[in-house]
């Protein structure tokens, strides 16, 4: 693999999930808040490496494979451990799941046959919606150390009105929404790649 920066922000980006999932659970006070940092950063490389790819004229194979990888790593085990910490349901989260590894899986297999897949600005609307929703829950699961009493008003308006629930259904609805129209959108493509 080619040795530059955007595929060393990738690999940094992956290398960064294990550590947020160990903050996420940990039990020191202010754990949460530094998993919401990390992420945060991760989020940041995310948005950075491919710009600077592209403005420096430095995209290579291996980055355009590792790239979206790390962004479903990232959001995937975001939303994979809010479901085992009973904050969002498990079908919200396997629908968003299977939804981009579906496919980032089905562009691998088309790009491997020479073929390539129409993209759009929504998919990046897509991704920001989850990565919002993502940060919400942190800044929320964060902020329970602190004793203010507004904030604990805030707090408990969430939980009483299911704020995150509805939060992370949108994000569902929006991704499951955009991969339908993905698919409408590259079906000559796609029937050419089974025919």
């Amino acid at each position: 693999m080619k040795i530059n920066i955007p595929n060393v922000l990738t690999i940094f980006r992956i290398l960064l999930t294990p550590l947020f999932i160990i903050c996420l659970f940990s039990n020191y006070p202010y754990a949460r808040l530094w998993a919401l940092i990390i992420f945060i950063v991760a989020s940041v490389t995310d948005a950075f490496d491919g710009y600077y790819a592209r403005k420096y004229n430095q995209v290579t194979r291996h980055g355009q494979f590792l790239d979206p990888l790390a962004d479903k790593i990232l959001v995937s085990s975001a939303f994979i451990s809010f479901a085992l910490m009973k904050l969002v349901p498990f079908w919200m989260v396997a629908l968003i799941v299977f939804r981009d590894l579906f496919v980032t899986g089905l562009r691998w297999a088309m790009e491997s046959k020479g073929l390539t897949m129409i993209t759009s600005k929504i998919a990046k609307a897509k991704t920001t919606t989850q990565i919002s929703v993502i940060i919400f829950i942190l800044l929320f699961l964060g902020v329970q150390i602190f004793s203010y009493s507004w904030l604990k008003e805030a707090i408990n308006f969430i939980i009483e009105n299911r704020i995150i629930y509805y939060f992370t259904l949108i994000a569902t609805i929006f991704t499951v929404w955009t991969g339908i129209s993905y698919l409408y959108k590259n079906r000559l493509i796609i029937k050419n790649y089974i025919s």
